[in-house]
């Protein structure tokens, strides 16, 4: 396994705000409406659920971090685990999964600038989704210091709007309990057969925690670091997620939130709304507070994805381009560029809901290999730098929860998914070890062939020249007695 040869310098604050900057973006502001529309007030459960999924799987990658922490993630822990191919089709899923939501990202960057602006036409939405893609290439290129205290200026700031929602929204529920009991009765009015397309749904917005593992050799103390900061990171946004949806479905009857494109901006109105200076305002801040939030997950994303191109090209797994390293800020620029260039194309052209429902596909492929990869690497005798109550029963919820998830995409969100993971195979065919070895052997074969000509044309000289060395010396005998 290749490590990077990075300087340490993201801290537990640093990395926390990476796991609540990757996992809160657009979700937040979107998902709600998903799961009202499939389940109702009853979605409020699925946002439970959703969250101790995540907060299993989150455990597992602790475990694996702790006993291998290198850059790659999911990557690293199947590499070492199984090998290079399983690390590889690992590391392809998650490179795939983090690559598609970079593709997602400006398209719902754009959709919530037209909330200010909506008389924005297909060029000036194109020309948006170009500067937001620039803004993060030349931030990501600048080094993971500036891209990580960029990213933590957006986590920061992508919180007050949120903040600010339950605030008012709280205040709110407690002066209208008459109405909030009526917005939630009846409680599961549609059922509960959509209850698992509504928690992949609903789980997509928990989804980003996993990139936190990837460079951790530019994370100080990363055995250490990185489980704190997963697990207090995932716990502030299960926090922030719950509490913004109780207030979303006590002020507005489900029936009206499913068909809300911007919930929360129309909860805000509705709350504000006997004041209509205030109701502006709070829609300007959770409008912005949108915007924000989406730059800093598409931020968090983008320093996971390239370091995970990194370490798959480092390992002779990936095109070398991807572990090109600018000389003077010492990233690998040309992998930023390569994938947001590819993300910005996939956004322009690519069907938004297919692109996440694919993410969640290849996401939960690979938190079923980390969480499964936790017994193998015990095995195999790796060491962590700590223990917790659960290690054996956490791994093992970690790989039904993701089989579950990975069960409730649809046929050709499943079909498509594996043809992608396919196309991997020739990938690793390409660039895999075992073909620079074959490579290798052939040339040795070859020199060896080359040096069993050369000893043979040697021979045949050594033994033509000792053959002419004979004959000049009978000669030279013969003379010498003649004389006598």
């Amino acid at each position: 396994m290749s490590e990077a040869g990075f300087k340490e310098k993201l801290t537990l604050f640093d990395v926390t705000n990476l796991v609540v900057g990757a996992i809160i973006g657009a979700d937040i502001y979107v998902a709600s409406a998903f799961g009202a529309g499939l389940l109702g007030p009853f979605s409020l459960v699925a946002w439970v659920v959703a969250g101790l999924i995540a907060i299993i799987v989150g455990l597992c990658f602790v475990q694996c971090s702790a006993m291998v922490p290198r850059v790659g993630g999911p990557y690293s822990y199947a590499y070492v685990a199984w090998g290079p191919f399983a690390g590889f089709i690992v590391g392809w899923s998650l490179w795939l999964a983090e690559w598609i939501s970079l593709a997602i990202f400006p398209v719902a960057f754009t959709r919530y600038l037209m909330f200010f602006l909506p008389d924005l036409n297909w060029i000036s939405q194109t020309t948006v989704m170009v500067l937001f893609v620039v803004f993060l290439i030349v931030t990501n290129i600048g080094g993971i210091r500036a891209a990580g205290k960029t990213n933590d200026v957006l986590t920061v700031v992508k919180l007050i709007p949120l903040v600010f929602f339950v605030v008012i929204g709280l205040v709110y529920i407690i002066s209208n309990l008459v109405l909030v009991k009526a917005n939630l009765t009846p409680f599961s009015p549609l059922g509960f057969d959509n209850f698992g397309s509504a928690l992949v749904l609903i789980f997509w917005a928990y989804t980003g925690f996993e990139i936190s593992t990837i460079p951790a050799d530019e994370i100080r103390d990363p055995g250490r670091t990185i489980p704190k900061a997963i697990i207090l990171g995932i716990s502030i946004v299960t926090i922030f997620y719950l509490t913004t949806n109780i207030v979303l479905f006590g002020v507005r009857p489900s029936s009206l939130l499913a068909l809300d494109s911007a919930p929360l901006a129309t909860g805000t109105n509705m709350i504000l709304s006997s004041v209509p200076a205030l109701a502006q305002a709070g829609s300007l801040i959770v409008g912005v507070g949108a915007l924000i939030s989406v730059s800093g997950s598409d931020e968090s994303g983008m320093i996971g994805t390239s370091k995970l191109g990194y370490a798959l090209a480092a390992d002779g797994l990936f095109p070398s381009v991807f572990a090109k390293i600018h000389p003077r800020y010492k990233t690998p620029y040309l992998g930023i560029i390569i994938q947001a260039v590819t993300a910005l194309i996939a956004a322009v052209v690519g069907n938004l809901s297919l692109l996440i429902s694919t993410s969640v596909f290849f996401l939960a492929f690979a938190y079923a290999a980390t969480s499964a990869s936790v017994f193998f690497l015990r095995r195999k005798g790796a060491k962590a730098r700590f223990n917790f109550r659960g290690d054996s029963l956490i791994p093992s919820l970690g790989i039904i929860f993701s089989l579950y998830l990975i069960t409730q995409c649809s046929f050709i969100q499943i079909g498509l998914g594996l043809a992608l993971l396919l196309v991997g195979v020739p990938i690793y065919t390409k660039y895999s070890p075992k073909k620079e070895l074959s490579e290798l052997g052939k040339a040795l074969v070859s020199r060896e062939s080359a040096l069993k000509r050369a000893c043979a044309e040697e021979k045949r000289f050594l033994a033509h020249a000792l053959q002419h060395l004979r004959k000049f010396y009978r000669r030279t005998f013969s003379g010498k007695h003649g004389m006598d």
